[in-house]
């Protein structure tokens, strides 16, 4: 039922089946077996960096996004270990996956962690990564008269739990005095936001590019401007992993490894726009060269944050956010997420490539 279909050399067409890979995760939904090896390290036990042949990683990707930085910057045939793709839609997927035992490690934004934390899934970050937090902006429907977050009052807002968006959202209803029950959350997936706002579905919907700018060509249409809505969102991403794969000495090396190599590629990805807009934007997900140098440049270079508590802090905030609404099922600690010893091969990796930890050093 493991439908795998990306293995140790990926081509573009062996990760296309999405919806049949989605389904194969979804039927192992509280079927999967406790695979803890019997040499399990300790959680405060020091990471190894040595790599047994033959170790494999299962990586969870969306969007194929982290095997193509990997292949376009040479870091994926440089990789110390065996591994496979599988390419799912969103958090909540991956989530599954998980559970299942059947994904090592994925990238997502800062919200499914959360989730994962209120499933009582042990899936620990190892890796910060941050984008411009702007690059995700309040657009307006045609015609509505909103310019400020005062104006959300009484408004359809698209909504979808478990996704950044959820908190940019909260975190914009925080910041004008108000709560969900002074809004209506529509409850949407986030495919779904673009046609809802153009159709006049929702009034107000959080949209990144390249949807945002193909949504402004619109007439009427508009943004919340950044001086209202600055500081809804974080521009977060995560690696996090299956904490049996932390556990496990041979994979907890190659975890180590992949870090390092995914800084690598991210950090070229940063060094050369042009190279990966074309790469990924243009030639992988069929955008035009327009739309791709608009991504690269709403997102801006991404940055490293330090795997520290003050990391551990921000996403604390951001679940406080959520809890404050209301909308945190459970009460759960962002410590408890977050696998630290990981930082000293991040914070080596991100001095030696030249990146940046802050967004003011970059």
């Amino acid at each position: 039922m493991r439908t795998f279909l990306a293995s140790r050399r990926p081509t573009r067409n062996a990760v296309t089946a999405l919806t049949a890979l989605a389904l194969g995760v979804a039927a192992l939904t509280g079927c999967a077996n406790d695979d803890t090896p019997e040499n399990a390290l300790a959680s405060d036990a020091p990471l190894p960096t040595e790599i047994p042949a033959g170790t494999k990683l299962v990586i969870a990707d969306q969007s194929e996004f982290q095997q193509s930085v990997l292949r376009a910057s040479g870091e994926l045939d440089k990789l110390p270990f065996d591994y496979e793709f599988a390419n799912f839609v969103g958090g909540p997927a991956i989530l599954e996956a998980f559970r299942a035992g059947a994904a090592d490690v994925a990238r997502v934004g800062d919200t499914p962690p959360i989730q994962a934390l209120i499933a009582g899934q042990d899936v620990p970050i190892i890796l910060g990564t941050q984008s411009d937090p702007d690059n995700t902006r309040l657009a307006v429907a045609a015609d509505r008269g909103i310019t400020t977050l005062a104006d959300l009052k009484g408004k359809k807002i698209a909504y979808a739990e478990g996704t950044a968006q959820q908190a940019i959202v909260l975190r914009a209803l925080t910041k004008a005095g108000l709560s969900t029950d002074d809004v209506e959350l529509v409850r949407l997936q986030l495919a779904e936001f673009p046609d809802a706002i153009r159709t006049g579905q929702v009034d107000v919907a959080p949209l990144n590019e390249p949807n945002l700018t193909r949504f402004l060509n619109n007439p009427g249409t508009s943004l919340i401007d950044t001086s209202e809505s600055g500081g809804t969102s974080t521009g977060l991403s995560y690696l996090y992993a299956r904490r049996e794969a932390i556990q496990d000495p041979a994979k907890a090396a190659a975890l180590q490894a992949y870090t390092a190599s995914f800084i690598r590629a991210v950090q070229w990805a940063n060094d050369n726009p042009e190279q990966w807009l074309q790469s990924y934007y243009v030639e992988n997900q069929g955008l035009t060269p327009e739309d791709g140098r608009r991504i690269v440049e709403s997102l801006g270079p991404y940055v490293f944050p330090k795997l520290d508590d003050a990391l551990v802090q921000r996403q604390q905030d951001t679940i406080d956010v959520i809890d404050d609404a209301g909308e945190l099922p459970k009460s759960v600690e962002a410590s408890d997420g977050f696998d630290l010893r990981f930082a000293d091969v991040a914070s080596r990796t991100v001095e030696e490539v030249g990146g940046a930890f802050t967004r003011s050093d970059s």
